[in-house]
């Protein structure tokens, strides 16, 4: 490694960081009614090559943002409740996201003048539900065991891996049905990926024991376990030519799984951890540089269609949602206006897939890049704007 490449890629690497410190502290100002993903997304657009050009995508910069989008993921797939989106209310939330895709697809092709490709990133990117940016806010305003709290996670549930099978599926390099195919193997692949080692450990209790005892120790053996399974799926997805967000979200639901009945506690301790590491360093680093991806001049240009495309999500994923709730029994157990108009909002806040999906979008020539800084500054609004309205109505005295 040449000097100049290390210097290179630590100054780059230097001014992420600092701005990782920042954005906390700037959110604890704003009384986080600017969240702290936002002035990630500020931050990262400030030093990125559109403005102040600090820092640079090189090489290493790219590894560390895919290792942050699959620790996103990877927490947001240890939140889901498999048995959640099994019962009813999971079935209810399964046919709503259908609702909406199909919804979305069918207008944006009116307004595309038939492309379906184009119509399929845009349904994709509205229907999305941001459950790994969501989960802070529900945790910090207590929500999280309510029936809000449960009904949101589930819409979340479905509104992370139903887009990322149809990216999987609809925006492959491969047909439909050997994207299909692969996708198959690839599930099978990953159960066995992650239940062999578990199995194994639970066929040799002096080795298990070992191990969880030496998990606090500095071996942190747990959770060596759980990154090399995560980046044992993200290295699935590659060469399947997948996205890797599929293969960070499902290590994290198996891993919730196989914990939950191996060792409950366990599994609590470890997903703790992996919120340190990816809270701390790895997941600032995905949405800085997210925000280095923005050209905001050109973003300001076309500001009409910002506001447009975030109209487009509060009607296609929040408005469905919310009718679902008001006029069918979705099993949510939600009472009140207030409760619904909440649930609508938060699932229509939408981020890591658009980003994900504009990302893929853009490298295969769908849209282009001015398109896609669009989509994602939109996206960044829902967070910014949706749970904040939630926020205030859940506030309001009856």
């Amino acid at each position: 490694m040449s000097h100049n490449f290390l210097v290179e890629n630590l100054f780059s690497l230097w001014w992420i960081i600092l701005s990782a410190v920042l954005a906390p502290i700037c959110a604890l100002i704003t009384r986080r009614y600017i969240p702290d993903v936002i002035w990630l997304l500020i931050f990262g657009i400030v030093i990125g090559p559109y403005m102040l050009s600090l820092s640079k995508f090189t090489e290493s910069i790219e590894i560390l943002r895919e290792l942050g989008m699959g620790f996103l993921f990877l927490l947001a797939g240890f939140e889901v409740n498999t048995s959640d989106m099994r019962n009813k209310q999971g079935k209810q939330a399964f046919i709503t996201w259908i609702i909406c895709f199909l919804f979305a697809i069918g207008v944006s092709l009116l307004f595309t003048s038939g492309e379906i490709h184009i119509s399929i990133v845009i349904a994709i990117a509205t229907t999305s539900t941001a459950l790994g940016t969501l989960l802070p806010i529900l945790k910090d305003s207590g929500m999280i065991n309510s029936n809000l709290g449960k009904a949101t996670i589930t819409h979340g549930a479905y509104g992370e891996l139903l887009p990322i099978i149809a990216m999987s599926l609809l925006l492959s390099t491969f047909a439909t049905w050997q994207a299909s195919i692969i996708l198959i193997l690839f599930s099978i692949v990953a159960l066995i990926v992650v239940a062999i080692p578990i199995r194994f450990i639970r066929k040799a209790p002096l080795l298990g024991k070992a191990i969880l005892t030496a998990s606090n120790t500095t071996m942190q053996t747990t959770l060596r376990m759980t990154v090399f399974i995560l980046v044992t799926l993200m290295l699935l997805t590659a060469v399947l030519k997948l996205d890797i967000a599929l293969g960070a979200f499902l290590a994290g639901i198996l891993l919730n799984v196989i914990l939950k009945t191996f060792s409950p506690k366990q599994g609590e301790e470890i997903a703790h951890k992996v919120e340190v590491v990816g809270f701390s360093f790895l997941i600032p680093v995905f949405f800085i540089t997210s925000g280095m991806n923005i050209n905001l001049l050109k973003v300001l240009e076309n500001w009409q269609l910002v506001f447009i495309i975030l109209a487009f999500i509060a009607i296609m994923r929040g408005f469905v949602v919310y009718l679902r709730e008001r006029f069918t029994n979705t099993y949510s157990n939600l009472i009140t206006g207030k409760e619904r108009i909440a649930l609508s909002l938060y699932s229509a806040t939408g981020l890591p897939i658009i980003v994900a999906v504009t990302q893929i979008a853009e490298s295969s020539n769908i849209i282009q890049p001015v398109i896609s800084a669009i989509m994602v500054t939109s996206g960044a609004l829902t967070v910014l704007i949706f749970p904040l309205i939630a926020n205030i109505i859940l506030r309001q005295k009856n």
